[in-house]
């Protein structure tokens, strides 16, 4: 006894059209989150802004004493920082839009905007 395949003609359309819907959705979150990506760093003795391509090394001055951002090579990292635990010298490069990283004992925040989720600095939300 023969089964019929139960999907019609308008079925793998359908299911074409989502496929090609989710390569695009994630082509436009990872690969365009890195072009005109800003880097947002903040700690306090103020607030700094870098355009991702940027090639910097920004001292920030906290409570504990001055932590170390390295922009290079459309990533970011913290260097160095006078915390005990050294958790964000550890967590290492971030690179797309929404990613952050922190120190918290010195009161640092590094966040990389232009992908979906990140934050919204012209609002001041950040």
């Amino acid at each position: 006894m023969k089964t019929k395949f139960p999907l019609k003609p308008f079925d793998f359309a359908v299911i074409g059209a989502a496929a090609l819907l989710t390569a695009y959705c994630a082509f436009s979150a990872y690969a365009g989150a890195r072009e005109g990506g800003r880097v947002l760093v903040r700690g306090s003795g103020g607030r700094w802004i870098f355009p991702l391509d940027a090639e910097e090394t920004v001292e920030v001055p906290g409570p504990l004493g001055v932590t170390v951002v390295e922009i290079k090579d459309l990533r970011v990292r913290v260097v160095s920082s006078p915390c005990a635990n050294q958790t964000c010298v550890a967590s290492g490069h971030i690179g797309s839009g929404g990613q952050w990283t922190a120190c918290l004992p010195n009161e640092v925040l590094v966040v990389i905007e232009g992908g979906a989720g990140g934050p919204d600095v012209d609002t001041g939300t950040w």
